[in-house]
């Protein structure tokens, strides 16, 4: 039983068949999902990697614990203490190479539309070779000549791709609402306790969502301080209202009558999420009261103790992680990547509503492998590419730019550490910020723009 399933792991590795676990009890597996998540998990490798690089905690345990530390670092020429091989300059390093892996297989997948080819075989298999051309490509980056002017030019780039990965996720989001929206409305022809569910789901939004800015109010505001956290608390939550009030006017009913309020609760418990994730990233204020320096706008987990700080720090990475690896690969299926285009109404007609719609398959059925001693496969590919296998690698290469800008705590790097990604600068919380504006816009837009181009959404 083992040597079969052993075989088969070595064909995976090696060539282009799919890859699946040494366990026949474990679910079926399509061949798709089986790509992707082995994409992913290099991908989660190397931003373990970036996080390990980044925390002075590890790199002080590693000189205690691990022999001839001091030696290897020496013989690798990696300065003192290794001091090359961690901290921001690493992290771009590694992060540059696990960009150019994907974003070469972003332009050698161009066009590649079955998944019979040699270039599609090459992105199904390989797996082995592939690993080590990611390893090659992450250690090439500490070999680049003139390594400051690198840096600089890289850090700009960096900026650029974590920009638009960000803008891709709010993209996402916008369609998310409206689908879920759209296909719980559809419900209500067939039965009417889809009204019961959509008023009742977008009462919880909503309550979340004012619970939010209270909170907020309570914990970010001071009398005699924190004027920035009362004027952007002020302007989002009057957004929302803005939105939502624009949602369900007649105008725009005219022209989108699925547009409802469940779309407006869902971008506004986003937006008052964004913003208490810019404030609490926003370096502390202090005023002055009875003599003494008063820290003020502060949550209430910061309360100095180092217990508190390693739970913060913890649950931040695994939001991170999970964040980043969710984005990355529900970017990719063949629905949402149709979210870079204008939202239209263009749900088909025999979907039917359903409570977990978003995890409809984008496949039909197909026959199933038998592998021989291990998981099931399901080949769902033999007629064609289920999904844009350049415009998949694309999004990996942006994921990879803001995995590096996130862990280097974006233009504030020089003093970064992992233990301290929670504590908040300037740079974190205006980028924050400026997503819950540019996730207000493009929900807005995708309002008003039938009531624009009525021509084009009729056709």
């Amino acid at each position: 039983m083992c040597a079969p399933c052993c075989l088969s792991q070595l064909a995976c590795c090696c060539g282009s068949a799919a890859c699946s676990l040494c366990c026949g009890c474990c679910p079926k597996i399509k061949q798709s999902t089986s790509t992707r998540f082995m994409y992913a998990l290099f991908f989660m490798l190397v931003t373990v990697t970036c996080v390990i690089m980044m925390s002075p905690t590890v790199e002080t345990a590693m000189r205690e614990h691990i022999p001839f530390f001091t030696e290897m670092c020496n013989k690798l020429n990696a300065g003192e203490n290794c001091s090359t091989l961690v901290g921001y300059s690493a992290v771009y390093k590694v992060c540059f190479g696990m960009a150019c892996f994907f974003f070469f297989f972003f332009v050698f997948t161009i066009r590649v539309r079955t998944s019979t080819g040699c270039r599609a075989a090459v992105h199904n298999g390989f797996w082995f070779f592939k690993f080590v051309a990611l390893l090659a490509c992450c250690a090439g980056g500490f070999f680049l000549p003139n390594q400051e002017k690198f840096l600089e030019v890289w850090r700009y780039v960096g900026a650029a791709g974590g920009f638009l990965f960000i803008i891709i996720q709010l993209m996402l989001l916008v369609q998310f609402a409206h689908r879920w929206n759209q296909n719980w409305s559809s419900g209500v022809k067939f039965n009417k306790i889809w009204y019961a569910a959509l008023a009742l789901v977008t009462l919880v939004l909503f309550s979340v969502a004012v619970g939010a800015l209270v909170f907020m109010i309570m914990f970010y505001t001071d009398p005699e301080a924190c004027f920035l956290n009362k004027l952007f608390l002020g302007v989002n939550s009057g957004l929302c209202l803005v939105v939502s009030l624009l949602a369900i006017s007649p105008c725009i009913q005219t022209f989108q009558p699925t547009s409802g309020l469940l779309q407006s609760a869902i971008i506004s418990v986003y937006v008052m999420y964004l913003t208490f994730s810019a404030l609490a990233s926003k370096p502390v204020e202090m005023v002055e009261r009875n003599g003494k320096n008063v820290t003020v706008c502060v949550f209430p987990y910061k309360s100095g103790l180092q217990s508190d700080t390693n739970i913060v720090t913890g649950v931040g990475a695994v939001i991170l992680f999970g964040c980043i690896l969710y984005s990355c690969l529900i970017s990719t299926t063949k629905r949402s990547s149709t979210a870079l285009q204008v939202y239209r109404n263009d749900m088909p007609e025999n979907e039917r509503a359903r409570c977990c719609f978003c995890c409809v398959d984008d496949t039909e059925d197909y026959d199933d492998e038998k592998t021989a001693g291990g998981q099931n496969v399901k080949y769902d590919e033999r007629d064609g590419a289920i999904y844009s296998y350049c415009y998949f690698h694309f999004v990996f290469f942006l994921g990879s730019l803001y995995v590096m800008m996130t862990v280097t705590n974006w233009f504030h790097y020089e003093n970064a550490k992992i233990e301290r990604l929670l504590e908040g600068s300037w740079s974190v919380f205006w980028i924050k910020m400026a997503s819950c504006w540019v996730c207000l816009f493009l929900y807005m837009w995708t309002l008003v723009v039938p009531m624009l181009f009525p021509k084009r959404f009729q056709a």
